[in-house]
Formats: C-alpha cells, structure tokens, sequence
C-alpha cells in the first residue's frame, strides 16, 4: 500500500522521524518554559546589576533548561539534516 523505503533504511527513517517529532515538541515546550532576557536591556543603559541569583544561574533550575534547550537544538540540527539526506 505504502511504498516507505527498502527495508531496513525505512525502518530507520521512521525511528529518526519519531525522534524528532519528540525532539521538537520537547525543544518548543522548554523554550516556553524559559524567562525573558529582560536584564539584557538594562546592560544598553550601562546599568551593572549582578546580583547572586545571577552569578549562580547555570547550576540552578533555569541553568539545567538552557543547557537542555541548547542540546535539544543540536539534536534537532542534526536530524533535519539526516532525515533530509536521501538514503
């Protein structure tokens, strides 16, 4: 009925599809989840505003979000670029 590919190959394909469609629900999910750069605009006016909570963001919760966002985006690079290649 369906012509998908040879063999191996399809079944393949299909796996990476269904892990980007995972990757890019999880990849839009966390990117809703993060906070605004507000901060980044106060820098324009030359204001200096380091506080504790923004020495510290990498090991906090919002810290962890952003690494996995930017892994995530890797992730999704890639198999848009594997899943574009006709093998």
């Amino acid at each position: 009925m369906f012509d998908i590919g040879g063999g191996e190959v399809g079944v393949l394909r299909i796996i990476l599809t269904i892990i980007f469609i995972i990757d890019c629900i999880a990849l839009t999910a966390l990117v809703l989840m993060q906070e605004g750069k507000q901060q980044g605009l106060a820098s324009l006016g030359g204001g200096m505003t380091e506080t504790y909570w923004s020495k510290n963001k990498g090991r906090s919760m919002e810290g962890a979000v952003v690494k996995v966002t930017k892994a995530l985006a890797i992730g999704f690079i890639v198999l848009a670029i594997i899943l574009n290649l006709n093998f």
